[in-house]
């Protein structure tokens, strides 16, 4: 088995950087990955005890599907994020920065429009991921399980709406599912498979228009009686990834 591609999401919700490598440590996600997040007004995220809260209190593609048209990039050596809406606007700030964190908050909450809840903040916690899952982790899924579902489905599901780090081939399809509490050597770096990954409404947002035009959560029900597309690890061992490195299941 192999890397095919790595990514990073810098804003969750937003838009996908692929990755040349990456340099994992233990317990930690891809460095840089949900790094940052646009916290409703009504979340109760609190930044002085930052911890795990339900995506439905950011911004997301699960209630927000407007913001899969928007484009953003991140750059460690300077901390400027640039968005970039399909009609040409854009912000472009140090979001290492309160002052530029809050200009991106508001250029955000701007367009969102009447689906912003009160006074959203944009957010960035030094060592704090804004992941979906209590505890950070690496996200791994299977190209030859995306084949075989789109397959039987007989349409195109594009693969941007699954949003992995790790697109990995090699393995048969759905076979990473039984994967639990192995362990991986990928490239250098040793993970744990903690959990398989039920896919939520925010695979029915095309990422190419912005529309919800499929229901990614029923049709895994259909054809295969469950909704979990992809797995979760954490790393264990601190190590480089990088696309073509091999991927061992460890004894």
């Amino acid at each position: 088995m192999r890397v095919e591609r790595l990514y990073r999401y810098p804003v969750k919700g937003l838009t996908a950087e692929a990755l040349d490598e990456a340099q994992v440590k233990p317990g930690r996600a891809i460095p840089w990955d949900r790094a940052f997040a646009l916290a409703q007004g009504d979340s109760l995220f609190d930044p002085e005890k930052p911890g795990w809260r339900p995506k439905t209190e950011f911004m997301c593609l699960r209630a927000n599907a407007a913001i899969a048209a928007l484009q953003a990039s991140f750059d460690p050596s300077t901390g400027t994020l640039l968005i970039q809406a399909p009609d040409g606007s854009r912000v472009a700030e140090n979001a290492l920065r309160a002052e530029g964190r809050e200009r991106i908050g508001a250029w955000l909450t701007r367009f969102l429009g009447p689906e912003a809840r009160g006074t959203p903040r944009f957010y960035h916690i030094e060592g704090h991921s804004f992941g979906d899952q209590k505890h950070q982790v690496v996200s791994l899924i299977n190209l030859a399980s995306l084949a075989e579902y789109e397959a039987k489905l007989g349409a195109r599901r594009h693969k941007r709406r699954f949003r992995p780090n790790i697109w990995f081939d090699g393995a048969a399809p759905m076979s990473e599912l039984g994967w639990i509490g192995r362990e991986l050597l990928v490239g250098t770096a040793r993970l744990r498979i903690t959990r398989r990954i039920p896919r939520c409404p925010a695979t029915e947002v095309n990422p190419i228009t912005a529309v919800r035009d499929a229901d990614p959560v029923a049709e895994l029900k259909r054809l295969y009686g469950h909704a979990d597309l992809g797995i979760h690890a954490e790393v264990v061992e601190a190590g480089r990834i990088a696309p073509g490195d091999a991927i061992e299941i460890l004894s």
